[in-house]
């Protein structure tokens, strides 16, 4: 996931000149787009969009940020150990994304927040609200810098090794470019910019199997046909396994709500429609197509194994590179160049929005500005966002210097961990009218994740079961007990 062999790329450096006009003349479509979505902007705009983006291309665009370029190379290569089974996650997410729409989504529209975190301090107090945020700027300053690491990796070997360009430079071109795109105009930016990478990520996969399609000969009823026959369409698996369906469905269930509804990178986007109405159409018509999607994602995985097979070529061992090996090394130039931007567009997708609700978080959750209000807010939210660039591109900097997969991935999962305390702390705000001891919230948000690491670490050995993505429900259990421990007589009263 982390790293690829540079002679997957020897084939695509042949023709540098040609693939860097095509990335450039897409970063220059970001740059006109940002031009236009900033005119008239004020304080308002970078945070909210000024409540007035159209809720369908908020959902076309949802599908880029949630879909990164780690999902855009592994989920392909993933099905040739797991067959289908990942599907049974995605089933998972519409009840989760029903419960966002139904349950999140009125509360946030009611208590008219700018960042969702907002609502802890409401139901809370303070403290409660510095952990919430402070868990969210850990996991998306991590995970935006493994995504970006990833993105900057294959654009070194593909394009700029070539140059004489080094590693260090592109990760500083790389986030500079979204620094320049966002820095104005926000989320409102954020909306246009994510539809358009969302169509050419989306692109690069229908591109990739018409292709595949067409080498093996056949026709879509024939292609469909071929990937149901084959060995890796299973979807559902009753076993004991870590594929059985009701642990990936319900782990799928919680993973939406919290990936989703408890963050403030794709609820920033929600709350710019225009209301509650439309920011419900944009999560129900979002969590519908989502599903199609992945689908076309796993269709593609099948297609990449059957085309190796029928061609007689040997699968990478890793199989993270299965799908950039076959795009930039057989295939045709042309497909290999979307591939570059369907990766591109996935990760800068995800980036572009962390780094701007990062700078939301910071700016309201804890500089405590409000759009407006203060004359040198713009001044302060521009430093905000400059050093969060910075921070961005050191971790990715640190992530090269450790250059231990292993080390870097499990950096990515514990950051998976700090959505197990927002399903928490939310839960118990909302089904409960508990006061409970604030000043103590940090604490039982520091041990639920480092409990439930351990149980994971050890589940096999203690009771013979292997936990897969459903841990995030036992880190959400772990903190909802601990805050019932944490109960008081106080009169603090609910904020929903």
């Amino acid at each position: 996931m982390v790293s690829f062999d540079s002679t997957y790329f020897q084939y695509i450096t042949m023709s540098l000149t040609l693939i860097i006009a095509v990335i450039s003349g897409y970063f220059i479509l970001l740059m006109t787009i940002a031009r236009l979505t900033t005119r008239n902007s004020d304080a308002a705009t970078f945070y909210t969009a000024n409540k007035q983006s159209p809720w369908y291309l908020v959902a076309f665009g949802m599908i880029g940020a949630t879909l990164s370029g780690v999902t855009f190379i592994s989920l392909p290569g993933e099905v040739g150990t797991s067959q289908f089974s990942y599907f049974q996650f995605v089933l998972g997410y519409l009840p989760g994304y029903f419960v966002v729409g139904a349950i999140l989504l009125p509360l946030y529209y009611r208590l008219k927040l700018i960042t969702i975190y907002t609502y802890l301090e409401k139901r809370f107090g303070f403290w409660s609200h510095k952990t919430g945020a402070f868990y969210f700027l850990l996991s998306r300053i991590i995970g935006a810098a493994f995504r970006l690491f990833l993105v900057a990796g294959v654009l070194q070997l593909a394009i700029f090794n070539a140059l004489g360009v080094s590693f260090w430079v592109t990760v500083m071109i790389t986030i500079a470019l979204i620094w320049l795109y966002t820095f104005q105009g926000g989320i409102k930016t954020i909306v246009f910019t994510d539809t358009l990478q969302t169509f050419f990520m989306l692109a690069a996969v229908i591109i990739s199997i018409v292709l595949i399609t067409g080498q093996l000969d056949l026709s879509f009823g024939e292609m469909v046909t071929t990937v149901q026959e084959s060995n890796y369409s299973q979807i559902f698996f009753w076993d004991g396994s870590k594929n059985n369906f009701f642990k990936q469905f319900f782990a799928g269930m919680f993973m939406a709500i919290v990936m989703t509804g408890l963050d403030q990178d794709m609820m920033q986007k929600n709350l710019t429609c225009r209301s509650l109405k439309d920011a419900q159409k944009n999560m129900f018509w979002f969590s519908i197509v989502l599903v199609f999607v992945n689908l076309l994602f796993l269709c593609l995985g099948a297609l990449l194994y059957i085309f190796s097979f029928e061609n007689g070529i040997v699968t990478p061992e890793r199989t993270d590179d299965l799908f950039p090996s076959l795009a930039l090394n057989e295939f045709s130039l042309g497909a290999g160049i979307f591939f570059l931007l369907g990766l591109t567009a996935a990760a800068y997708s995800s980036a572009d929005s962390a780094l701007t609700s990062l700078t939301t978080t910071f700016c309201v959750d804890f500089l405590a500005i409000k759009p407006g209000e203060k004359k040198n807010e713009k001044k302060i939210r521009l430093w905000v966002h400059f050093g969060f660039s910075v921070l961005l591109f050191l971790v990715i900097l640190l992530f090269q210097a450790i250059n231990d997969e292993s080390v870097i991935t499990g950096l990515f999962t514990v950051a998976g961990y700090t959505y197990g305390p927002l399903l928490g702390l939310f839960a118990f705000g909302l089904f409960t009218k508990i006061p409970i001891k604030d000043k103590w919230v940090p604490w039982i948000c520091l041990a639920s994740p480092l409990l439930s690491y351990l149980l994971n670490l050890n589940a096999i050995d203690w009771f013979g079961y292997q936990f897969g993505f459903e841990i995030l429900i036992v880190n959400g259990a772990i903190t909802f007990l601990g805050l019932l421990i944490l109960k008081t007589s106080g009169s603090r009263q609910p904020a929903n």
